[in-house]
């Protein structure tokens, strides 16, 4: 790795805003791979994902959140702990707001927030352009500027963008990394994540087990990765990995809907999380997958951090 010139900069970012407002999205376009699930369901990230962009100028370490938003349970109110934490870490918060929603309650409730975190630079982002024409996105620019002067915040800068469209994601990476402190890179060139493998690929599980199940299920499904070990007696140039995996649902009534008829949702499920899986640590997997039933765990402190919350 060449030495970084003396005005190369280093450190953490993390976008926030309420759920389902493309924070992962952006993320996994910054990073330019898939490190942080989506969902068209909110609420799907539950874990701090961080991804690594690596620039010539700069290297960015994105923290991704969970979206802050008013707990109804106790897992609800771990994430919100969370988010707070975070915020209190990074040397730069990017505010997504996306360009398709009027800024509702919601946005107001995090602004406040915001605005009480004096130090930190905060970018406003506003996400999923593509969604709309150019006249409502002036009107989301301006809205967002007044939002700040209302509350006292003074944006670094206000980015609009398209991840899905990859429009200004480039720009984005620049505006945010030139708000960073000088320093070395605090990862080796190439790491894309600090995460650990098994809780990536625990998520990319519940992504598959989320798609098109029924809006009742988001909240309610956990997955633990149990083992992962590589099969034994394999020859060195056909390796295969084994993944034993539990889907946690709160009630018997919700076993039915992931397994589906005859197993066939629980095996689509598998087909399709083993390709992500794959493709995430380039080695052939097999996947073992097993629904159980670990009732109200949102509301228990002690199946919560059995399930890693």
């Amino acid at each position: 790795m060449n030495a970084p010139s003396s005005s190369y900069r280093s450190g953490f970012a993390c976008f926030v805003g309420r759920p389902n407002a493309g924070k992962s999205t952006l993320t996994n376009a910054l990073v330019g791979t898939k490190v942080a699930i989506t969902s068209d369901r909110p609420q799907t990230t539950r874990h701090t994902v961080r991804g690594i962009v690596h620039r010539p100028d700069a290297q960015l370490v994105l923290v991704d959140t969970p979206g802050l938003h008013k707990p109804r349970t106790l897992l609800g109110e771990r994430l919100n702990d969370l988010v707070r934490s975070t915020w209190a870490e990074v040397d730069v918060i990017g505010f997504c707001l996306p360009a398709d929603q009027k800024l509702g309650p919601g946005d107001k409730f995090i602004a406040k927030e915001l605005a009480g975190i004096k130090k930190t630079p905060k970018v406003a982002i506003v996400t999923k352009t593509d969604l709309v024409d150019s006249k409502r996105l002036a009107e989301q620019l301006i809205a967002v500027q007044q939002l700040g002067a209302e509350l006292g915040i003074e944006w670094a800068e206000i980015i609009p963008v398209s991840a899905v469209g990859d429009k200004q994601v480039e720009l984005a990476g620049e505006l945010i990394s030139k708000l960073l402190p000088e320093g070395m890179p605090l990862y080796p060139d190439g790491d894309l994540t600090d995460e650990p493998e098994q809780i990536m690929v625990a998520e990319l599980i519940r992504e598959a087990a989320l798609e098109g199940v029924r809006d009742e299920l988001p909240h309610s499904l956990a997955v633990v990765v149990e083992e992962m070990l590589p099969r034994e007696g394999r020859p060195a140039d056909r390796p295969l990995l084994d993944i034993h995996a539990n889907v946690y649902i709160e009630r018997q009534s919700q076993k039915a809907i992931v397994i589906g008829a005859k197993g066939a949702r629980l095996k689509h499920v598998g087909t399709t999380a083993r390709k992500h899986i794959e493709a995430l640590l380039g080695t052939p997997v097999f996947l073992d997958l097993h629904v159980k039933v670990a009732k109200d765990w949102q509301r228990d402190p002690k199946q919560l951090r059995k399930l890693g919350f």
